[in-house]
């Protein structure tokens, strides 16, 4: 879904979505990025553009070559789709703000299967 806000005289345009989990086919995974890169190229460049979205994927830590995108501040190791994420933002000149301040511990994971803790 987009949308598009005009705050104090820009126009903002939002686009929300939900990354599927673990456990879905491939091909659902693959549709979802193809929809969004779609939305996402229907955008002019110079257009102000904010994704709201759980990817579902981890971008770690660290920076590690995509300085770019990746403000530093991450938590773990990056996964797969973490590498993904970190590609899409590249390819389309975009940056995950969420990495770009420093977060208390709490803040850094937005789920924990309760199965996993000790």
């Amino acid at each position: 879904m987009s949308i598009k806000l005009v705050v104090g005289g820009f126009t903002i345009n939002v686009i929300s979505a939900y990354a599927p989990q673990i456990g879905l086919d491939q091909e659902v995974k693959e549709q979802l990025w193809e929809d969004l890169d779609e939305m996402v190229r229907s955008i002019p460049h110079i257009k102000k553009l904010f994704i709201g979205r759980d990817f579902n994927a981890h971008i770690g830590a660290s920076a590690r070559g995509y300085d770019d995108v990746h403000g530093g501040y991450g938590f773990g190791d990056m996964n797969e789709r973490g590498n993904s994420l970190l590609d899409f933002a590249r390819a389309f000149d975009l940056v995950i703000a969420n990495s770009s301040f420093p977060k208390r511990e709490e803040h850094l994971v937005t789920f924990q299967n309760s199965m996993g803790k000790a």
